[in-house]
């Protein structure tokens, strides 16, 4: 069974920083770091109404808590699990049971230790209903006990094996928590979260941005850190800017060192006008619409593929990004290994579409050209998150309405703020949705299509959006959590993403994308888990 040691050795640390040096430019080109200093960065991301990403669970939660909160384990840039604040973790031959090892050097920025206790927990804190939470209580969901073995020693029994239980522990959204902070209660546990980082939340002015502070006492848990203790800058400002256009003329000006979701004019541009750019594609899913197939039209497998062959969204990807985007075929991202790419399923036939939609009986026009069948229209209610969605995606959105509609379909885009959006997902108000989802590793795809993911979670939120309920891909998406054997797994996964495809509810779009531009600063990563940037390694420039 899996078995994993922490091994951060000298000689891996010189290798590092013998790729760095390699990759430094020569000096007279370099910019020099300074010490010190607030890095200010500017997000597009919809600002979170809790930054304890335990509570709820989505990306803009994960963005910021990444410099605050750190997990269990991490991953490598070769995909690797990797020990961050445990030491080791191994399950038992029959995969109900994990023995997790803890770091005995790691104290929370309360003064509260971390320990056993404190991953039980954080644990029962994801799986307390009054929690709300989502992407964090799913990771967690088959823990049936955690057992504080000693100080350093915990053991997690499961309700069924889950291989993919390191993977999942390394998310933003199970990151570990101090217990009294979390003992406060929710709402003023939701301001500051405490957590082990190289920074602390000092204040948070709605509306207008979160000021983090270093925290001088850190004892690095990332394998890439590059320097002993704690991080390069004194402070963080994460200023919330919905506006693109206002985010990059910040950066420009120098008023702000780092932005996300940056334009893709901006980003092709940027190497020219002396900016940095960081790709970091999302693992787990790719970015994709899903069709409802649980009511009407798409209740009808014939109308699904009708839509799929009528929505030709290539060419709006080749044009309205810029080049800093490919067509994706896959249900996964590009990023996972298991992936399955089928090109040919998703080709464009308007004329195929027609047929589709004739032989499902919506033979009747309405006057505007939509098709009619027993007096009704061919509508699709389509929801976007404009907190979610770039300005390139949703003017892609509007060209597959446009191409959709010359076959009959009625395509009503709902623009909304965030809650809206969750809301109707939940009251299943859409016929489609593109929704991103990020985890880390392919049993996404058993959180994306197992019959279980149409059931809500205790936040409401349920994530299996195209309602598939197919016990042949339950069974294998099961089998796949359970088995540790790579090439059983990958058979498993390559299987299931075939009665996914198959099925007609998923149009594949590309990769979900992980821009940030950035302006007088160095040292930017990212995580190999959910592509977050992290700035412990950070240092302004002049």
């Amino acid at each position: 069974m899996p078995l994993l040691r922490r091994a951060v050795s000298a000689l891996a640390l010189t290798s590092v920083a013998l790729v760095a040096a390699a990759c430094t430019p020569a000096p007279q080109t370099e910019p020099e770091a300074v010490a010190g200093g607030t890095l200010v960065y500017a997000t597009g991301d919809a600002e979170p109404t809790c930054l304890d990403p335990h509570v709820g669970g989505n990306y803009p939660q994960g963005l910021i808590s990444t410099q605050y909160l750190e997990p269990l384990f991490g991953r490598d840039a070769d995909g690797e699990i990797v020990p961050w604040l445990a030491e080791s973790g191994e399950a038992s031959e029959d995969g109900l049971t994990w023995d997790i090892a803890l770091r005995d050097d790691i104290t929370f920025t309360d003064g509260t230790p971390f320990d056993a206790e404190a991953v039980k927990v954080n644990i029962e804190h994801l799986q307390d209903p009054d929690t709300a939470s989502s992407t964090g209580y799913l990771s967690v969901e088959q823990v049936e006990e955690v057992e504080v073995v000693d100080e350093t020693n915990v053991r997690l029994h499961l309700s069924t094996p889950k291989s993919a239980l390191l993977e999942v522990l390394s998310q933003q959204w199970s990151a570990m928590q101090s217990p009294a902070g979390i003992e406060r209660g929710m709402d003023e546990n939701c301001q500051a979260p405490i957590g082990t980082g190289p920074f602390i939340v000092e204040s948070w002015a709605p509306q207008q941005s979160v000021t983090l502070v270093r925290n001088d006492d850190y004892v690095p848990t990332n394998p890439e850190i590059d320097h002993e203790g704690a991080a390069h800058l004194e402070r963080i400002e994460w200023r919330f800017i919905p506006d693109a256009a206002t985010r990059q003329s910040a950066l420009a000006s120098g008023e702000v060192h780092v932005i996300d979701n940056p334009l893709p004019a901006d980003i092709a541009a940027a190497e020219s006008q002396s900016l940095g750019h960081i790709d970091a594609p999302r693992p787990a899913a790719a970015n994709r619409i899903e069709l409802n197939s649980a009511q009407a039209p798409f209740d009808d497998a014939l109308v699904r593929e009708a839509f799929i062959r009528a929505a030709d969204p290539s060419p709006g990807i080749e044009t309205l990004f810029a080049g800093t985007a490919s067509r994706s075929y896959s249900a996964l991202s590009s990023a996972e290994p298991f992936a399955l790419s089928d090109e040919e399923l998703f080709r464009t036939d308007p004329d195929e579409a027609e047929s589709l939609l004739d032989e499902a009986g919506w033979t009747e026009r309405a006057d505007d050209g939509t098709r009619m069948k027993d007096g009704e229209r061919l509508a699709v209610r389509f929801p976007v998150s404009t907190n979610q969605s770039t300005a390139a995606e949703q003017s892609l959105f509007e060209q597959i309405q446009s191409n959709t509609a010359a076959v009959g379909f009625d395509v009503e885009l709902q623009p909304t703020d965030l809650s809206t959006w969750y809301g109707a997902l939940a009251a299943h108000e859409y016929e489609a949705v593109s929704a991103p989802y990020t985890t880390v590793g392919p049993d996404v795809l058993r959180i994306l299509y197992h019959s279980d993911g149409t059931v809500p979670a205790p936040s409401g939120y349920f994530a299996n959006n195209a309602q598939l309920t197919d016990p042949e891909l339950d069974a294998l998406l099961e089998d796949a959590l359970a088995t540790t054997d790579d090439a059983e797994r990958q058979q498993l996964y390559t299987d299931a993403q075939r009665i996914i495809l198959d099925s007609f509810t998923v149009l594949p779009l590309y990769d979900q994308q992980n821009h940030f531009l950035t302006n007088q600063v160095t040292g930017v990563g990212t995580l190999h888990t959910i592509s977050t940037p992290t700035f412990v390694n950070a240092q302004l420039t002049e």
